[in-house]
């Protein structure tokens, strides 16, 4: 088995506008602004870097299946200990934020058991948010 190492996720991606990516993911979501240049912008992503990129979004349809729920895919997101899940989920609610799937917790008393949400950008890109009673328990089953 190898040795765990600390490390950070990067992932690029595509937006339609880069000053309503700012305002969402800084303003709404909270995210840390990095670098940027006049095509791109880089936020600290709940510890992970993410670069939204001028450009056509990936389509998406939902066709990921999760218990009874479709949900879009591809997507990406963060796993949040449940009390900054909690705060987040309340912080996107006063914003307004349209949900695709509200917060909710599902696999209620399974390993596993988790509270998700999912939700777009404003250029579309789908983002889901699952909150765990204890990081450690992420990979149960």
């Amino acid at each position: 088995m190898l040795a765990r190492m600390r490390s950070l996720f990067h992932l690029a991606f595509h937006v339609t506008d880069l000053e309503s990516t700012r305002r969402f993911y800084r303003d709404v979501l909270g995210c840390t602004e990095g670098r940027s240049t006049d095509t791109w912008v880089d936020f600290d992503f709940f510890g992970h870097q993410i670069s939204a990129h001028l450009g056509t979004p990936f389509p998406t349809a939902a066709t990921g299946l999760v218990g009874n729920h479709r949900v879009p895919m591809p997507h990406f997101g963060a796993i949040l200990e449940l009390p900054q899940w909690q705060a987040l989920a309340q912080r996107l609610q006063h914003a307004g934020v349209a949900f695709e799937m509200p917060p909710q917790v599902r696999f209620a008393g399974q390993p596993g058991e988790q509270w998700t949400m999912f939700f777009h950008d404003p250029s579309g890109n789908p983002i889901e948010i699952k909150g765990f009673a204890s990081l450690a328990q992420v990979y149960e089953h």
